[in-house]
């Protein structure tokens, strides 16, 4: 198992970031809220969680192990695979998943692209003694580097996108955002995309 990965970021793309390693680039399949802190040519420590298919090997990485072991344990529930646990984190930070499910707060999980009301009490029943208590850290995106006011649109809209959305969803949702966007010193994309899923789900 490849446990974290280090090294110079050489690129960034809506879902993935590219770790030189060695003279190698690593592809890292990355929520929005880790990809937002990072930038091309600093150096960057993500803990990873390789997924073995029979075609394809993807390596996910997360801010911090506590990311990677949350990511792991959503997949140990029937129907979750690697894309709707990532999913998951892209909505709420680990600690908000352990407060949801220890509460069997149904709306917070049904706020997931993916996961229905159905689904969100399969989950609440299956996890309900995996994810354990919640910490009391980072239970709402406060630690998560803010980005610079040009580049949240197009990361906000492109995080939605790869969550299931529609371009005209996204352009809606990224749209009613704006005004807390603009009220903030520095946009921090994963603030702006809970409002956005927020939004959406009102809409449906």
């Amino acid at each position: 198992m490849i446990a974290f990965v280090t090294g110079p970021v050489a690129a960034l793309a809506p879902t993935t970031a590219v770790i030189e390693i060695g003279g190698i680039g690593m592809a890292v399949q990355c929520t929005p809220n880790t990809l937002s802190g990072l930038r091309v040519g600093e150096e960057a420590r993500l803990a990873t969680s390789l997924v073995v298919r029979e075609d394809s090997l993807t390596l996910y990485g997360f801010a911090d192990d506590d990311e990677r072991q949350v990511f792991e344990l959503l997949q140990t529930a029937s129907g979750v695979g690697p894309r709707l646990a990532q999913a998951m984190l892209a909505v709420h930070t680990p600690d908000a998943l352990r407060l949801a499910v220890s509460t069997g707060d149904e709306k917070a999980l049904t706020a997931v692209p993916g996961i229905g009301k159905k689904g969100a009490q399969k989950l609440l029943l299956e996890l309900k003694d995996r994810l354990g208590e919640p910490t009391g850290a980072h239970i709402g995106r406060q630690g998560a580097a803010a980005v610079a006011p040009a580049a949240w649109h197009n990361q906000l809209h492109s995080a939605l996108i790869g969550l299931g959305y529609a371009p005209r969803e996204a352009d809606e949702a990224v749209a009613a955002v704006t005004p807390q966007a603009e009220s903030m010193p520095e946009p921090n994309v994963g603030a702006l995309l809970r409002a956005a899923l927020q939004t959406l789900n009102r809409t449906r």
